[in-house]
């Protein structure tokens, strides 16, 4: 895909697709997003984070690989409480301390950020789900409620098609190319979508965030790793689990979800049809953590 920039008139327009919130309509700037802070931690790696909403229970949301907040706090936009949403080591304005990294590490994040927030629940996707795997295999009593957005590796390594995206992604940042980097994000949206106003809106946004802060090369590694070495340590988990997979999606294969569902003591499983739910099923997959979270 050749994307133009800056994008065409109305490319900030909203929507009903996108993974985070849309710009005005006549092609302005989006507004500034809400100022994040960086969380001093136990185990030296401060980290971005974002806190809304007020009062207990207190819900953490973890990103997926190579992306970040804007992605996570639209899925929160109906739940009660307190919800921090927070950006890994290598992301962001987060620190990056010398790789490589390991879901033990990312899980060491989530945790972090959980017990100095008090979190009594949490949201994984796609990299948040593994970290939140791995977290629950080793305080398998940490969480009440957990929710699994399109898990992408349990106990055996990502597919190929994992590392190609990622390694394209962090060449491109790699480069500060522009033309490089549009080209590469675009490709997280379905190509049904690619050209809507909603999608230029969310590159936009993106592409602005990945030329200022940028992506840790160590972050390379991750695809080659696995969430937990065994997946039978997840039948300890106490807490109720909602797992949401698809089918027809190369980099979180709906078998993950399926697998990840069936060896968790408390869960309940959906699976959707058809990729792309995250700019297609956005308000039904809201609707489902909303509801599950605050029953």
């Amino acid at each position: 895909m050749n994307l133009r920039w800056p994008p065409p008139p109305g490319g900030g327009s909203p929507g009903p697709y996108g993974p985070g919130n849309t710009g005005p309509r006549t092609g302005r700037p989006a507004l500034p997003e809400p100022p994040t802070e960086l969380l001093p931690t136990p185990h030296g790696v401060p980290l971005e984070c974002l806190t809304t909403g007020v009062g207990d229970p207190v819900t953490v949301f973890a990103h997926g690989l190579g992306s970040g907040i804007p992605e996570t706090r639209p899925l929160g936009s109906g739940v009660a409480g307190r919800k921090v949403f927070f950006q890994f080591r290598g992301h962001g304005r987060s620190a990056a301390p010398p790789g490589p990294w390991t879901y033990a590490d990312l899980a060491r994040d989530l945790r972090a950020i959980a017990d100095l927030t008090g979190a009594t629940r949490a949201v994984g996707m796609s990299l948040g789900a593994g970290a939140l795997c791995r977290l629950l295999a080793d305080s398998p009593a940490r969480f009440d409620r957990v929710v699994f957005l399109l898990p992408a590796v349990l106990d055996t390594a990502r597919p190929g098609a994992a590392r190609e995206r990622l390694t394209t992604l962090l060449d491109a940042v790699e480069s500060g190319e522009l033309a490089a980097i549009a080209d590469a994000v675009a490709q997280q949206a379905p190509p049904s979508v690619r050209e809507t106003p909603a999608a230029w809106s969310y590159f936009r946004s993106r592409i602005d965030q990945l030329i200022r802060d940028g992506l840790a090369p160590a972050l390379g590694t991750l695809p080659d790793q696995v969430a937990v070495a065994d997946r039978t340590a997840l039948r300890l988990v106490r807490a109720e689990a909602l797992v949401l997979g698809c089918r027809g999606d190369e980099l979180h294969p709906a078998a993950v979800a399926e697998e990840l569902a069936a060896a968790l003591p408390r869960a309940t499983l959906h699976v959707y049809d058809k990729p792309g739910v995250l700019w297609t099923q956005r308000a039904d997959l809201r609707s489902r953590i909303t509801a599950f979270l605050n029953e």
